[in-house]
């Protein structure tokens, strides 16, 4: 994926960013933990968007608890 093929700024995605960050930012960089919520989030381009932010922020939790 390019930078041109990026998704835009979700506010949603970045709140998941923020939480996850104070989660686990003693273990992680806030940089990986926001390439994690994004790959989650392109993953999940599918689901109704009613139902995104929780699932982008569940997905993303248990791939950074399987990292960090």
């Amino acid at each position: 994926m390019t930078l041109h093929e990026q998704l835009p700024v979700d506010p949603a995605v970045e709140q998941a960013v923020t939480r996850l960050v104070d989660e686990f930012g003693t273990r992680l960089r806030p940089q990986v933990v926001g390439r994690v919520v994004r790959s989650a989030r392109r993953d999940l381009s599918g689901v109704p968007a009613t139902a995104l932010p929780e699932m982008v922020e569940r997905l993303a939790r248990t791939r950074l608890q399987s990292v960090g």
